[in-house]
């Protein structure tokens, strides 16, 4: 993406760094359960508050997830990585600094491959995963000025993936992003709810003139939580610093956040460097040394990922591309796919049930796809009812509505109303001799060239059996009538 200034034209160099949290039933350094939106510090122990004396005991299931996620993403596992302190005064992180690991991080050189314009695949650097702790929070809408403290947050344990300055525009951001998102989802070591602040990201944007080669002075956009607005933070800060820039005024290495009412990006406060943290190794923490045996167990754990799927999707089920990287966005929509397939489900009849009926409807209502108290083996019954015959297409979406309503299985409610559909030959000829005999002049009009009025033959016939009859029944027996 080139952006034209006055003076010159510009490029945009683009790194991120995204806070995945860790799927695990514990916090990183203490034995606390958390769960989004509880009780504020009703899930924050004496360790997460940084009482005198604590001692933090490493929960080592945060550790296999993110070797797990290092090799799903072509990631190097180092052998031995180390926990350091990194030092900064802030009022929702009550020891005054945070365990992270700067020095010897657990992952190293990844990369993720990515398709753009169309087709050429582009493949982004993944500099490293370490592990960290995350802060409390701040609320500030409780009392009238004061700010309020939530430590249900602190400590909870986090993936920082962090890439290498490889992306020239905001389309590659996003298409990075939503596929880190995929892999993490498939293979469950983040639940990745951009809503639930599971999966956040920071944004490295600088801009530089077209043909230089010295970098320019970067901003990073912090904690941005939505595909959409990423998009729009890179590309106002990207126009923000060229217009500066064209004025003569020096780019600030600063910590910035996005106003999505406003499309703005506005500072927090000027950006430290490595230095100003005092970084060092934490004392209360042995260092992780893993061994060739312990990473090979982990890889074997590895399910199918993103790419493979899609390719299985297309090769396997004929999906079109756009409908097969549809569903690979989703790892539930996926799950109920791959469950309806197997249980001898037509692939582009469930993909629409899926992708479009269902979750449509989910949308609407506000409910994720996980939630749905139609589960896959409920949908699935109620596609299996329309390739029987036993119900039209038609019937099916009220049938879907009232199942979203009542939690009733699709037969239940097929009985319940006797929406069986009518797929007797002989009732159905009768039906329609009598149309035809009530309405000789449609007829006559019909064999006349107006061949428009079929449509009107069809829907008497689907009046007159309620709905209930066999559209392609109706079609065939109508053709041979006329």
């Amino acid at each position: 993406m080139i952006i034209q200034g006055k003076k010159n034209n510009y490029e945009i160099v683009i790194g991120l760094e995204v806070h995945a949290q860790i799927k695990t039933n514990k916090k990183l350094f203490s034995d606390t359960h958390y769960v989004f939106a509880e009780e504020p510090n009703s899930a924050a122990s004496f360790y997460d508050i940084a009482l005198p004396g604590v001692l933090p005991v490493l929960n080592f299931e945060a550790v296999e997830q993110t070797i797990k996620t290092g090799l799903a993403i072509n990631g190097i596992i180092n052998k031995y990585s180390v926990f350091d302190r990194k030092s900064y005064f802030y009022p929702d992180l009550p020891s005054g600094y945070q365990i992270t690991q700067m020095y010897y991080p657990i992952v190293s050189d990844g990369f993720i491959d990515i398709t753009i314009e169309g087709s050429e695949i582009k493949k982004i650097r993944i500099e490293r995963i370490h592990i960290e702790q995350d802060a409390g929070k701040l609320i500030h809408d409780k009392l009238a000025n004061k700010s309020c403290l939530d430590f249900n947050r602190a400590g909870v344990p986090l993936m920082e993936i962090v890439t290498k300055p490889d992306f020239k525009n905001s389309g590659e951001a996003v298409s990075y992003l939503k596929k880190l998102h995929g892999i993490l989802r498939a293979i469950q070591t983040s639940d990745a709810d951009m809503e639930k602040g599971s999966f956040r990201c920071d944004v490295n944007v600088s801009v530089m003139p077209v043909g230089s080669t010295i970098l320019g002075t970067r901003c990073e956009v912090k904690n941005v939580n939505s595909f959409k607005f990423i998009k729009e933070a890179i590309e106002y800060e990207a126009e923000r610093q060229v217009e500066l820039i064209e004025s003569g005024i020096k780019i600030i290495q600063e910590t910035r956040l996005y106003d999505s009412a406003k499309g703005i990006t506005f500072a927090l406060r000027v950006k430290e460097d490595a230095l100003d943290y005092k970084y060092f190794p934490d004392p209360d923490l042995l260092p992780i040394i893993v061994s060739n045996e312990f990473i090979e167990k982990i890889r074997l754990t590895l399910p199918e990922l993103p790419t493979s799927r899609k390719a299985r999707y297309i090769n396997d089920y004929n999906l079109i591309e756009r409908d097969a990287q549809a569903l690979i966005e989703d790892e539930i929509g996926c799950i109920f796919f791959d469950d309806i397939i197997n249980k001898g489900g037509e692939a582009k009849m469930a993909f629409s049930w899926i992708m479009v009926e269902l979750m449509g409807r989910l949308k609407k209502l506000g409910i994720k796809l996980e939630d749905s108290i139609v589960n896959s083996q409920k949908l699935y019954d109620l596609i299996a009812n329309i390739s029987t015959g036993m119900i039209s297409g038609k019937m099916a979406k009220d049938i879907l509505d009232e199942m979203l309503e009542s939690g009733k299985s699709a037969q239940q409610i097929i009985e319940e109303k006797g929406l069986k559909q009518m797929d007797n030959t002989e009732e159905i000829e009768q039906i329609i001799k009598k149309i035809i005999d009530d309405n000789p002049d449609k007829v006559a009009e019909y064999k006349n060239g107006k061949d428009k009025l079929f449509a009107f033959f069809v829907g008497q016939a689907m009046k007159a059996t309620e709905g209930k009859a066999n559209p392609q029944k109706i079609t065939d027996i109508l053709r041979n009538f006329l």
